[in-house]
């Protein structure tokens, strides 16, 4: 990915073109929720998410289309039922961290949207969310300052799912939580995106599921406990699903899981 275009002080927005406008995370340096300049984060296109940044840096649009095909017209409501319960009554502002082409992010009503790669965050930006360029793992805001941070099938793609866990962590609010999407490879769902990952598919091959067990060991190592579950996907895998609603809790038929973890020990 090239790197980041340096911004002033007095304009930290990187134009591209007339697409969108993106904050820059490496110079946004702002007061209120952006961090000081001693905890400014690497540049896109450096360390963290290189890899998978370029990949959806080349295939925003291909991986956007998705939601529209008949597999995303299918799943992505369910999978929207079944996080929007765990994040109602949580603070203001909400951010999503890769946030991709603000799909999540627009359907929940989130307020900020982190991603390393500039092309996804365009759309983003279309669909009126307040974009960031940065990674995951070096997240350019103050500590405790959104009352939700939304992670949605982003850690099995981080160079490092703990340093990500941990910064969504110093982020949140002590009286926030951390919502997580995941799709754990011990389910059948995720056995078939396995599959698909041997077969070539552009984004699953790039993708490292976690097991059910991994997952919450990282939540459990960055100082968030599981408070809440819900869970949906429970139809065998398949390239034409149905729609689907959500249930609370989970079981290891669901293949899309999602947790509301919250400080263990707030400040």
């Amino acid at each position: 990915m090239a790197e980041a275009e340096e911004a002033s002080p007095a304009s930290p927005v990187r134009h591209l073109g007339a697409a969108a406008e993106i904050h820059d995370a490496h110079t946004e340096v702002a007061a209120g929720m952006y961090a000081s300049s001693e905890h400014r984060a690497p540049r896109p296109g450096r360390g963290q998410a290189v890899g998978t940044a370029g990949l959806f840096e080349r295939l925003a649009a291909r991986y956007d289309a998705w939601y529209d095909g008949p597999a995303g017209a299918a799943l992505f409501p369910s999978e929207v039922a079944c996080l929007r319960p765990l994040l109602r009554g949580l603070p203001r502002p909400w951010a999503e961290i890769g946030v991709g082409s603000g799909r999540f992010a627009a359907a929940l009503g989130v307020d900020v949207g982190l991603d390393p790669a500039a092309a996804p965050l365009a759309l983003a930006r279309s669909r009126g969310i307040r974009v960031v360029r940065g990674v995951g793992e070096h997240l350019p805001f103050r500590p405790a300052v959104f009352g939700a941070v939304l992670i949605v099938v982003t850690v099995c793609f981080a160079d490092d799912p703990a340093a990500l866990l941990a910064e969504a962590r110093r982020v949140v609010r002590p009286d926030g939580a951390v919502v997580l999407g995941e799709v754990f490879t011990e389910s059948p769902w995720g056995r078939f995106y396995r599959h698909q990952a041997a077969s070539g598919h552009p984004f699953y091959s790039a993708a490292h599921f976690l097991t059910r067990d991994q997952a919450l060991a990282l939540v459990t190592r960055a100082g968030l406990r599981l408070q809440a579950a819900r869970s949906t996907l429970y139809q065998p895998p398949t390239d034409s699903p149905q729609p689907e609603s959500a249930r609370d809790g989970e079981t290891p038929a669901a293949g899309f899981v999602c947790w509301r973890t919250v400080p263990a020990h707030p400040a």
